[in-house]
């Protein structure tokens, strides 16, 4: 049985607070969006090991976090509509992050208003 939704989150909202909180608010989405999945799934690496390797080597969670987030479709059979090589966008300069970030955020927040959640 699947655990609770997760966050409905505003990429725009998210980019803005990390720039704002000069990063660390990118850190606890981070931490906030791996411990999610898991918390939904039951699978995953988490929120801490998502959080230590935000702080430690981040670059790794640019491949895992999209992995993870088709993994959950995948789950039910669905087709990934993102997967680790999602994060090869990120060597685009500038716009490479924006469109990795809306990628990921934005077929998260699909999967989640799929299954009920609503934005709050």
């Amino acid at each position: 049985m699947p655990g609770p939704l997760g966050k409905i989150r505003n990429p725009w909202i998210v980019i803005l607070l990390s720039i704002v909180s000069l990063g660390i608010y990118g850190i606890y989405w981070q931490y906030a969006m791996f411990k999610e999945m898991q918390d939904y799934s039951g699978q995953g690496i988490g929120g801490v090991l998502g959080l230590v390797l935000a702080i430690l080597l981040s670059i790794v969670n640019i491949f895992v976090m999209p992995s993870e987030v088709g993994n959950l479709y995948a789950a039910e059979g669905k087709p990934k509509p993102v997967q680790g090589v999602t994060g090869f966008w990120i060597l685009l300069p500038i716009v490479g992050y924006f469109v990795w970030f809306f990628k990921v955020q934005g077929h998260l927040n699909k999967f989640w208003i799929s299954h009920g959640a609503v934005a709050g």
